[in-house]
């Protein structure tokens, strides 16, 4: 539960149950962060519009190990799980997406993704030590300034997520406690995943 309150589905209109079935739509239900987005739905649409600008010029592949990457960094449970389940289905496996999260060095990623990595995560944890050595390294691992920047922003917009959703105290929704043991450990590095709600007979 959010420390602030959420509008509920039944009493949703105009740009909040537009953005409600948004999410409905992609996901089957309305997750918790988009609830967390409820009294300024404005904010969540400039969002959804800024990373779709980044995500058109990148891969999943790229994307995700971005996201991840500063999610871990920064200690943002929420985003590291929805995503890391991304890396599992679409990109690394379970076995690679655990090892990417214990540590990405000892990972099978590419030398350019494990530049592109520290690269990230250096933004997120502080982003005024970037060095233009960084981005030489970057550079002589063949990225483009183009995809140095689309970098550099999927790992800002990240970083807003991130802190937003700890901010209100939004949490990882229940289902991402179905993840395997191990990895939802390892995913989850900072605020617990949500719990289940209460059934009918209070169970």
């Amino acid at each position: 539960m959010a420390f602030i309150r959420t509008v509920p589905e039944a009493e949703a209109t105009g740009d909040v149950k537009a953005m409600y079935e948004g999410g409905r739509t992609s996901l089957g239900h309305v997750p918790n962060y988009v609830l967390a987005f409820s009294q300024n739905p404005a904010v969540w649409n400039t969002c959804i519009q800024m990373i779709g600008a980044i995500r058109a010029q990148m891969d999943v592949r790229r994307y995700e190990l971005v996201t991840v990457a500063t999610a871990l960094a920064i200690e943002g449970s929420y985003c590291a799980l929805s995503h890391g389940q991304i890396l599992v289905d679409e990109v690394l496996g379970v076995e690679q997406t655990a090892a990417f999260a214990r540590d990405y060095r000892s990972s099978a990623l590419t030398p350019a993704e494990k530049s592109m990595v520290a690269f990230v995560q250096k933004i997120a944890r502080r982003a005024r030590d970037v060095t233009q050595a960084d981005i030489d390294e970057l550079r002589g691992h063949a990225f483009t300034d183009r995809e140095i920047t689309d970098i550099a922003a999927a790992a800002s917009v990240r970083c807003f997520m991130v802190k937003f959703l700890d901010a209100v105290g939004s949490e990882a929704d229940p289902s991402y406690a179905d993840m395997a043991p191990e990895l939802r450990q390892l995913l989850t590095v900072g605020r617990d995943i949500a719990p289940r709600p209460a059934g009918p007979d209070g169970r």
